[in-house]
Protein backbone atom coordinates (compact mmCIF):
# COMPACT_ATOMS: atom_id res chain seq x y z
CA UNK A 1 0.00 0.00 0.00
CA UNK A 2 2.67 2.60 1.25
CA UNK A 3 5.97 2.36 -1.80
CA UNK A 4 8.12 4.51 0.98
CA UNK A 5 8.03 7.25 3.46
CA UNK A 6 10.76 9.58 4.92
CA UNK A 7 10.56 12.73 6.98
CA UNK A 8 12.85 15.70 7.87
CA UNK A 9 15.51 15.00 10.78
CA UNK A 10 17.33 17.50 13.06
CA UNK A 11 20.55 15.93 12.85
CA UNK A 12 21.08 13.97 9.45
CA UNK A 13 24.41 12.41 10.13
CA UNK A 14 23.64 11.31 13.68
CA UNK A 15 20.26 10.00 12.44
CA UNK A 16 22.02 8.17 9.61
CA UNK A 17 23.96 6.31 12.31
CA UNK A 18 21.86 5.76 14.56
CA UNK A 19 19.00 4.19 12.29
CA UNK A 20 21.92 2.25 10.05
CA UNK A 21 22.74 0.47 13.84
CA UNK A 22 19.32 -0.22 14.91
CA UNK A 23 17.80 -1.53 11.63
CA UNK A 24 20.86 -3.61 10.87
CA UNK A 25 19.44 -6.30 12.64
CA UNK A 26 16.65 -6.21 10.36
CA UNK A 27 19.14 -6.68 7.64
CA UNK A 28 17.83 -2.72 7.05
CA UNK A 29 20.80 -1.04 5.30
CA UNK A 30 21.80 2.90 3.42
CA UNK A 31 20.56 1.85 0.04
CA UNK A 32 21.00 5.40 -1.61
CA UNK A 33 22.04 8.87 -0.56
CA UNK A 34 20.64 11.53 -2.60
CA UNK A 35 20.78 15.70 -1.65
CA UNK A 36 21.52 15.20 2.25
CA UNK A 37 18.69 12.21 2.47
CA UNK A 38 19.30 8.82 2.91
CA UNK A 39 17.05 5.62 1.76
CA UNK A 40 17.06 2.74 3.86
CA UNK A 41 15.27 -0.68 2.54
CA UNK A 42 16.37 -4.09 1.91
CA UNK A 43 16.95 -5.70 -1.74
CA UNK A 44 18.03 -2.78 -3.56
CA UNK A 45 15.24 -0.78 -2.69
CA UNK A 46 15.08 2.34 -0.34
CA UNK A 47 11.82 2.51 1.60
CA UNK A 48 12.25 4.32 4.62
CA UNK A 49 14.19 7.82 4.01
CA UNK A 50 15.18 11.07 6.39
CA UNK A 51 17.35 13.94 5.65
CA UNK A 52 17.72 17.56 5.79
CA UNK A 53 15.98 20.28 4.33
CA UNK A 54 12.75 20.05 5.84
CA UNK A 55 10.42 20.86 8.94
CA UNK A 56 11.01 18.25 11.47
CA UNK A 57 7.37 16.69 12.32
CA UNK A 58 6.06 15.88 15.46
CA UNK A 59 6.74 12.82 16.88
CA UNK A 60 6.10 9.83 14.79
CA UNK A 61 5.50 5.86 14.89
CA UNK A 62 7.43 3.77 12.63
CA UNK A 63 6.94 -0.01 12.74
CA UNK A 64 9.22 -2.12 11.00
CA UNK A 65 9.18 -5.96 9.96
CA UNK A 66 11.28 -8.18 11.65
CA UNK A 67 11.44 -12.02 10.42
CA UNK A 68 11.50 -13.22 13.83
CA UNK A 69 11.30 -12.58 17.57
CA UNK A 70 15.54 -12.93 17.65
CA UNK A 71 15.44 -9.95 15.47
CA UNK A 72 13.30 -8.21 17.21
CA UNK A 73 15.78 -8.41 20.77
CA UNK A 74 18.82 -7.83 18.50
CA UNK A 75 16.46 -4.36 16.84
CA UNK A 76 15.89 -3.15 20.55
CA UNK A 77 19.52 -3.96 21.85
CA UNK A 78 21.19 -2.08 18.83
CA UNK A 79 19.01 0.68 19.26
CA UNK A 80 19.67 1.32 22.89
CA UNK A 81 23.37 0.56 22.10
CA UNK A 82 22.68 3.49 19.37
CA UNK A 83 21.26 5.77 22.01
CA UNK A 84 17.67 5.12 21.76
CA UNK A 85 15.80 5.80 25.12
CA UNK A 86 13.63 2.51 25.96
CA UNK A 87 10.00 3.05 24.78
CA UNK A 88 8.66 -0.80 25.38
CA UNK A 89 11.13 -4.01 26.04
CA UNK A 90 10.28 -6.99 23.34
CA UNK A 91 7.39 -9.06 24.31
CA UNK A 92 4.18 -9.98 23.38
CA UNK A 93 1.50 -7.21 22.87
CA UNK A 94 -2.20 -9.29 23.35
CA UNK A 95 -4.17 -6.59 22.77
CA UNK A 96 -2.97 -6.54 19.45
CA UNK A 97 -3.05 -10.25 18.67
CA UNK A 98 -1.95 -13.36 20.29
CA UNK A 99 1.54 -13.30 18.23
CA UNK A 100 2.61 -9.58 18.16
CA UNK A 101 5.80 -9.54 19.44
CA UNK A 102 7.18 -6.00 19.22
CA UNK A 103 10.27 -3.58 20.70
CA UNK A 104 9.83 -0.25 21.28
CA UNK A 105 12.41 2.75 21.23
CA UNK A 106 12.27 6.76 21.45
CA UNK A 107 14.61 7.84 18.33
CA UNK A 108 17.14 10.72 18.02
CA UNK A 109 14.09 13.30 17.13
CA UNK A 110 11.41 11.47 19.51
CA UNK A 111 9.61 9.60 17.12
CA UNK A 112 8.42 6.09 18.33
CA UNK A 113 10.62 3.08 16.37
CA UNK A 114 9.03 -0.51 16.84
CA UNK A 115 10.27 -3.69 15.18
CA UNK A 116 7.18 -6.51 15.10
CA UNK A 117 7.46 -9.84 14.06
CA UNK A 118 3.58 -11.15 13.81
CA UNK A 119 5.22 -14.88 13.32
CA UNK A 120 4.35 -17.57 16.30
CA UNK A 121 7.24 -18.63 18.29
CA UNK A 122 8.85 -21.98 16.62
Amino acid sequence: MIDHLGFAVSDYEQSKIFFSKALAPLGITVILEVNDWAGLGKNGKPEFWLGKGGTVQGHLHVAFVADSREQVRQFYAAALDAGAKDNGAPGIRAQYHPDYYGAFVIGPDGHNIEAVCHQAEP
